[in-house]
């Protein structure tokens, strides 16, 4: 059974996946560890997947790409200490991913 979504047209998708990203470059505010409570992916999860994509750059090249800077400048600029809630509603998330 095909996705509908594979009938998608790339330029289509890609769009949208563009304007993702820059939505969260935008977004400093919108922490990663939030994202993944919430969703159960994040800016370095955009960046696995690019390179899954076939992507031909390295982690540290993926993630600059998706956080508009390098990695640990953007962490250094925005991100904060996450805390034990946090992190368990990240986990509690993740658990949800099994099988996607």
């Amino acid at each position: 059974m095909t996705d509908t979504l594979d009938k998608l047209p790339d330029a289509v998708a890609a769009a949208a996946f563009r304007r993702l990203v820059r939505h969260l470059r935008h977004r400093h505010d919108a922490q990663n560890i939030e994202l993944m409570g919430l969703a159960g992916f994040c800016r370095n999860c955009l960046a696995d997947w690019i390179r899954e994509g076939g992507y031909p750059g390295d982690k540290a090249a993926a993630r600059a790409l998706i956080h508009g800077m390098p990695a640990e400048e953007w962490k250094d600029r925005f991100q904060t200490e996450a805390t034990a809630e946090q992190i368990a509603r990240m986990e509690a998330s993740l658990a949800l991913n099994q099988g996607s």
